[in-house]
């Protein structure tokens, strides 16, 4: 028995207390006839996901309704059908929004059940990504609320985005997932509660969506998995909702990066290629350039050298049309040198450790953002070493290692160790000093 999310988001949202709820349902019993005597105790237990008999989950909805003003469904509060499916990607728009911000809300309130909630495999993972690419799309995505939307509100859910992005970027997904997630609850879930025409109804979509892939970023960064890959779940449903197929390829890049990092290498590999076929004239250079470079590591992680080089060709090809002022805010992180450490990943699995380490070269030798900057130093150094360079491997750790300083991120932390690890069975004095220094940057803890 799982707690009810939903039922406490929308007593949360109405401002109705246990003991409120408790004395409405009775009052509303007592009106078709009914005698009851609950207390704030029973729906404590509802909220911990016992489900109420009788016609009580329908009294529950007709007050939620009239305090909140709008239709409650059983679906709404939690109480549809059993163990039922919840598909993020093909739920109706309005059921999809209480889902999210329950979600959100359950996340800011460090609920263990959704933070340490494991990803899903198969079907579960793969039929949002199929719902994206497949109708019925949303016709009409208008929504009469409390609250009237404005241009102006969009505004600042971009600004907000972009904001976040930069914070992650700087100090990690730790430190950032904490302070976009407050902000998901209680600036942007009123929005999408609110009044809007379909046209903008889009925009705030597209808006919403963009920032709760960031939530999602944030989440993977932190090594909550399954809580990432909800959050990236329901970012695609905004972009469906948006229309902006180049923005629900964008999600779908997240979802391949964090399959690589599962080792779901053949989803990695489908989910790309889903991406490329479905936006396609949508598709933007730089996303087709990541795209395609990470369908390159796939591939290399399986084995399929033809097919890995074959991507990496299409994926140079890519980086070179890039036109950074074409490109929307989201593929902002392909930068110069991204599809380089990329290729650099894949041609190190395939063994080809002279054209790697060609790449990682060239993907430190231009400037980037301070956390990309640890990675392509991390693929360098792993590269030096298996070279036997040990000299040089240890100054590029040393650099590495200064610049991760003042971030939270569990992903950095694992290339900490991979190098520390790494440094330490090439038996170098300087590499023994490079790991010390790491193993004191380690026992900062998160």
């Amino acid at each position: 028995m799982q707690p009810n999310t939903l039922l406490d988001a929308l007593l949360d949202e109405a401002g109705v207390s246990n003991a409120g709820l408790a004395a409405h349902v009775n009052r509303a019993g007592r009106a078709r006839g009914l005698t009851l005597r609950y207390e704030h105790t029973a729906v404590a237990r509802w909220l911990k996901g016992q489900r109420p008999r009788g016609q009580v989950p329908d009294l529950i909805c007709e007050v939620l309704a009239a305090r909140l003003h709008r239709q409650v469904t059983l679906d709404d509060i939690g109480f549809g059908v059993p163990d039922g499916p919840v598909l993020a990607v093909g739920s109706p728009l309005s059921g999809f929004v209480e889902r999210a911000a329950a979600l959100w809300r359950s996340d800011e309130q460090q609920r263990p059940h959704v933070v340490a909630a494991p990803a899903v495999t198969g079907t579960p993972a793969v039929m949002p990504v199929w719902e994206w690419e497949n109708p019925p799309e949303d016709v009409d995505v208008s929504r009469i609320g409390r609250t009237s939307v404005s241009p102006a509100d969009i505004t600042v859910l971009s600004a907000a985005r972009s904001h976040y992005e930069q914070m992650y970027r700087r100090t990690g997904g730790i430190a950032t997932r904490a302070r976009i997630v407050g902000f998901l609850t209680a600036e942007t879930a009123p929005l999408l509660r609110g009044s809007y025409s379909d046209a903008l109804g889009r925009r705030l979509h597209r808006a919403t969506g963009g920032l709760v892939a960031v939530a999602g970023i944030c989440a993977y960064d932190a090594d909550a998995h399954g809580l990432a890959q909800r959050y990236f779940h329901q970012a695609l449903r905004l972009a469906k909702a948006s229309g902006d197929r180049g923005l629900g390829a964008y999600v779908i890049a997240l979802l391949v990066n964090q399959s690589l990092f599962m080792g779901e290498y053949r989803q990695a590999v489908a989910f790309a290629e889903a991406a490329l076929r479905t936006a396609g004239r949508q598709i933007t250079p730089a996303l087709a350039a990541d795209l395609t470079a990470m369908q390159a590591k796939a591939y290399a992680h399986l084995g399929d050298g033809a097919a890995a080089l074959a991507c990496i060709r299409r994926a140079e090809a890519a980086a070179d049309r890039i036109s950074p002022g074409d490109e929307p805010a989201e593929t902002g992180y392909v930068q110069p040198g991204l599809v380089n450490v990329q290729v650099a990943e894949a041609l190190l699995s395939l063994g080809d450790l002279t054209a790697a380490h060609e790449h990682a070269s060239m993907a430190v030798g231009v400037p980037s953002h301070d956390r990309g900057r640890v990675h392509r130093l991390a693929m360098l150094c792993q590269i030096e070493l298996r070279q036997g360079e040990a000299d040089a491997a240890a100054r590029t750790a040393v650099e590495m290692t200064e610049r991760a300083r003042g971030m939270e991120s569990r992903r950095l932390r694992d290339r900490l160790r991979q190098v520390r690890e790494h440094l330490l069975a090439s038996g170098g004095g300087d590499a023994r000093e490079a790991a010390a220094l790491i193993d004191g940057a380690l026992r900062v803890p998160l």
